[in-house]
């Protein structure tokens, strides 16, 4: 069993510590308040087994908090104060200094916290110690100065999390759509050096990818954009390489053809979109930014940004190079072809792409193609998100979630009276764990709502410091987001205030545990097909899988053959015995059982119905995964469940 230090090093639990620690208290009171010694080793035992039970490493805090504790059950008060007081003095002095041995453990590399923090990043790197060192000192500086100590404590309990409290320091916000279109079009600045409008589509690919890095350095929280504002550029390089080609037939001495010089315009067009997809994806996967990893960015993927005609299909060529080139892979470092991290992919299911008729299917099989083999693209449903992202004009709009996968809300620019979401960002995110409401109210209902009403409370003056922090930020701080295009125009030396208000940016509350809050409060689970082969007897002397009981358990409840009609208990490699509704029906060959599951469908749904009328809320839990097509027209227990 281990524990977390302080400085993040998780450390394996030694009772002798415990023991040490309450010897120095109990040495320093009269004789009739000591404890004895079998006393002091029973605390340091009660603990141990309170960590075991935990099943996670606790934290010193959480140990010197059940030391507490056992003091006072013992009704040693002398002792537990003079602890307190040891505790209190240590605090203060840590207080005084509270960065160096996590900046130590980092350089170490054995700092447990930061290997757990970030997958993106590999903590024995340089630049990456780099970023965390300056990450250490912004969340001391962030606990000791910044935040109110209530939240602070909030915080550190669990209760709530605040979010990147390593990048608070600083004038920085959370995730943002990059105005790839405006920085194209109308030119930015990188680097203090002037980059014009880009004469062919492999240079827009090229500069985009540089602000992609600038932009990364500048914020600490994902970026997306759009291919739709690299399309106009493809028709650039068609009319160049149109040029070139008549140039060079007439230098050689052919037939101006006109249908010929089009057809090898065009095959050098589609080798500039190789290229310039290529480029994206080399260079955003080999970039470092300043925080030490490759850039955290979203590629979205909407036919219906563009207009019909040329430009569309120009994207739609876009679109294609680009789920061919994550569909091969890049090479890792043994020449092995790996699912890059980075750019993930946002694609549009829309009208043009969704019947095996339309003209743009064959994207839409491809991205299939690429997701079965790697787990990209993500999708999103133009019509549903029409739907339900409405502006004040009542028209809907689709268009794509920020890095950390949450949406801005519907806006419109009132200099221009129209949409607007691309150089619109998010100001930071703070979270509520629910779980902690709903296991502090005991189940208690009048007060979970009570409990509620205090943290939610409590998240928003959390959100309004994350707001008030980035009051006032001159845009020189970071000239690619504010000055020059990615996000705003600004003026030099003029502040961002504007941008943080009436809707331009948001500013997010996050949710942990919603499933198991609903289910510890009203609800229940109900797992229609689970497999184990191992199985609990009900009090009724029937048979269900484990993992529903402790769910049960989890939840207070008495366990019950409901919550998982049929056990499968394998056999052999190709058989199980099948349990239904806690009695056996018999032994199937994996064959036999795929033929006759779903005969086995109205046992499943009284089941269910069963505990409908019992509780508020039922937790379907699938087995497996959904996206096992070759499942798919068999299942009972994801979709098909859902169906049913």
């Amino acid at each position: 069993m281990k524990i977390i230090k302080r400085s993040g090093v998780e450390v394996f639990f030694d009772s002798n510590k415990i023991v040490a620690a309450v010897q120095k208290a109990n040495a320093s009171v009269i004789d009739y308040e000591k404890l004895s010694d079998e006393q002091i080793q029973e605390i340091a035992d009660n603990v141990e087994v309170a960590c075991e039970n935990m099943k996670r490493s606790a934290s010193v805090e959480e140990i010197q908090d059940m030391v507490e504790n056992q003091l006072m059950n013992q009704h040693a008060f002398t002792v537990a104060r003079n602890y307190i007081t040891y505790r209190y003095k240590r605090a203060l002095v840590r207080k005084s200094n509270s960065t160096d041995e996590q900046i130590l453990s980092l350089l170490e590399c054995n700092n447990e916290e930061v290997k757990q923090e970030n997958s993106n990043k590999n903590p024995t790197v340089n630049s990456v110690q780099r970023d965390y060192m300056a990450g250490e000192v912004s969340k001391d500086i962030t606990k000791r100065f910044l935040l109110p100590e209530d939240i602070v404590e909030a915080h550190e309990k669990g209760l709530i999390h605040f979010h990147d409290a390593d990048y608070f320091a600083q004038h920085m916000h959370n995730c943002c759509l990059v105005n790839l279109e405006d920085m194209l079009q109308n030119g930015t600045v990188i680097s203090e050096t002037g980059i014009d409008r880009p004469r062919s589509f492999s240079t827009a690919c090229n500069i985009a990818t540089q602000a992609i890095a600038q932009i990364a350095s500048s914020q600490y929280g994902g970026q997306s954009i759009s291919l739709s504002h690299l399309a106009p550029f493809v028709q650039v390089s068609r009319e160049k390489f149109r040029i070139q080609v008549r140039t060079e037939f007439e230098k050689i001495g052919l037939d101006l053809d006109e249908e010929k010089i089009n057809k090898v315009a065009e095959m050098r067009v589609r080798e500039e979109i190789n290229r310039g997809v290529q480029m994206i994806q080399y260079q955003v996967i080999t970039l470092m930014t300043t925080n030490g990893q490759a850039p955290f960015i979203t590629v979205f993927m909407y036919l219906d940004e563009v207009p019909e005609g040329q430009t569309r299909d120009d994207l739609a060529a876009i679109i294609e190079e680009m789920l061919h080139q994550r569909i091969k892979g890049v090479k890792n470092e043994k020449g092995v072809f790996i699912t890059p991290a980075f750019p993930k992919l946002i694609y549009v299911l829309e009208e043009d792409n969704i019947h095996e008729d339309s003209k743009y299917f064959y994207l839409t099989r491809l991205a299939a193609q690429c997701t079965a083999k790697r787990m990209v693209p993500d999708y999103i449903s133009e019509k549903k998100m029409k739907e339900l992202k409405v502006d004040k004009n009542g028209e809907g709009h689709c268009y794509p979630c920020m890095g950390c996968r949450s949406f801005l809300t519907p806006y419109i620019d009132p200099e221009t009276g129209k949409p607007k979401y691309y150089g619109r960002f998010n100001q930071g995110v703070v979270t509520i764990n629910l779980v902690d409401v709903a296991c502090s109210s005991g189940k208690d209902e009048k007060k979970f709502w009570k409990i509620l009403d205090e943290r939610l409370k409590l998240c928003y003056r959390a959100l309004m410091c994350r707001h008030k922090r980035l009051l006032g930020t001159p845009s020189d701080v970071a000239p690619i987001l504010w000055q020059n295009g990615a996000l705003a125009r600004l003026k030099k030396g003029e502040t961002i205030d504007k941008l943080l208000f009436g809707g331009y940016s948001t500013i997010s509350l996050g949710y942990a545990g919603l499933c198991e809050c609903t289910r510890y409060m009203t609800g229940v689970s109900h797992t229609a097909q689970n497999m184990a082969l191992n199985s609990f007897i009900t009090r009724e002397g029937l048979e269900m899988g484990r993992a529903q009981v402790m769910q049960a358990e989890a939840a207070g409840i008495e366990p019950s053959v409901l919550m998982n009609p049929i056990l499968l208990k394998p056999t052999n490699d190709t058989g199980s015995q099948v349990i239904v509704n806690g009695e056996v029906l018999g032994n199937m060959s994996a064959r036999e059982y795929f033929s006759h599951k779903k005969e086995l469908i109205p046992d499943i749904m009284k089941a269910y119905h069963a505990l409908e009328e019992q509780y508020d809320i039922i937790v379907i839990e699938g087995a497996g995964s959904p996206a096992e097509i070759n499942l798919k027209a068999d299942d009972i227990v994801n979709m098909g469940m859902v169906k049913n």
